[in-house]
């Protein structure tokens, strides 16, 4: 059975923050992702990682900013990660530094980092361009330190004018960068709205060691499996064979928002889980 990681940014809404590590441990989860940890000290985070005998798995860069106030306000000012944008590498460079200080407290083997919108007045040449450099000095930074670093296409229904969308691109940037420690966060969720044809594009990456978390939702509500137009148990399975022919050991994040955001509706809506 695949290995499943909820996301405390989504999951659990009816709960604060830091009590969603306790809820998702009582849940049966054994790790945990989320979207930005900046907000909290990161040893609190890493005592209720310990204290619920949980691994953090996955988290991502800021989305921008170059100190502690500008970061926790750049999502609400609308970035969504920088390394594409000509002329803020100090920033992007800011937001690799600090999220490496958080992973070595967490102990967290990899870090998503956004590419970002494509800037106004910038070419893709040149916004690609720009990706590369950063993301091969983020991975010359991180790789002493055993952290991977993620790219994850995402549609443009979630996010208007993300730099990229589909699986080949993602992985003709990686081959671009040529980094052993740069792989592809793979959101089933966002490639079946792009690109659609899942079982192939698993069937085709998975294999190529270049895949390092997959993520999972259903379409086209963002809620979690069973609740949209997806075959999850198919999926599942055939995760599991291809997992066994290639070796691949990696966590599949949980980055929906439940159906039932009430009190407990979370928990409720796990019947998906309990049948895997």
């Amino acid at each position: 059975m695949p290995q499943f990681a909820a996301n405390l940014s989504m999951m659990y809404p009816d709960m604060d923050f830091l009590d969603r590590f306790e809820a998702a441990a009582k849940d049966g989860f054994k790790a945990v992702e989320y979207l930005f940890p900046y907000a909290y000290a990161a040893e609190e985070l890493a005592a209720r990682l310990k204290g619920n005998g949980l691994q953090q798995v996955l988290f991502n860069m800021p989305p921008g900013g170059i100190d502690d106030a500008s970061t926790l306000s750049a999502w609400e000012k609308g970035d969504r990660g920088t390394a594409c944008s000509p002329g803020r590498e100090a920033e992007y460079k800011a937001g690799v530094t600090r999220a490496m200080r958080y992973a070595e407290t967490l102990g967290c083997p990899r870090i998503h980092s956004m590419a970002g919108v494509l800037p106004a007045g910038v070419s893709r040449e040149q916004a690609q361009s720009t990706l590369v450099a950063n993301l091969k000095w983020a991975c010359h930074q991180m790789q002493p330190h055993g952290i991977d670093v993620l790219l994850e296409p995402i549609n443009l229904r979630g996010i208007p004018g993300f730099f990229f969308n589909r699986q080949d691109h993602a992985h003709e940037i990686v081959a671009q960068v040529n980094e052993p420690n740069l792989k592809i966060q793979m959101d089933l969720f966002h490639c079946q709205i792009v690109e659609g044809d899942v079982t192939t594009k698993l069937e085709r990456y998975l294999p190529t060691g270049k895949v390092g978390h997959l993520q999972i939702a259903d379409v086209p509500l963002r809620h979690e499996p069973g609740t949209g137009e997806l075959n999850w148990p198919y999926l599942f399975d055939l995760i599991d064979r291809l997992s066994a022919e290639c070796g691949w050991k990696g966590w599949i994040g949980c980055e929906y928002i439940p159906a039932d955001t009430s009190s407990g509706g979370t928990s409720r809506g796990l019947s998906w889980l309990k049948s895997n």
